[in-house]
């Protein structure tokens, strides 16, 4: 059976907060493939800090990621 695993983070919980990673693999039979994708995305908003807290993303960290 082929499923892919997909794990994203957020600016924090609610209405109007956004995703700000997504990452995922594959996985055959119970093994992981070797295929994956991941992405940092510009939320373009403030992340909150018990969500950073959390995952440990900044909004400053995150810009440098993405330059």
């Amino acid at each position: 059976m082929r499923q892919v695993v997909l794990d994203t983070e957020t600016t924090g919980i609610g209405e109007g907060h956004r995703v700000l990673e997504i990452g995922c693999v594959e996985v055959i039979e119970r093994k992981l493939t070797g295929r994956h994708f991941h992405k940092y995305i510009d939320p373009q908003r403030d992340i909150d800090p018990e969500a950073a807290e959390v995952h440990g993303i900044t909004l400053d960290w995150l810009r440098e990621q993405n330059a």
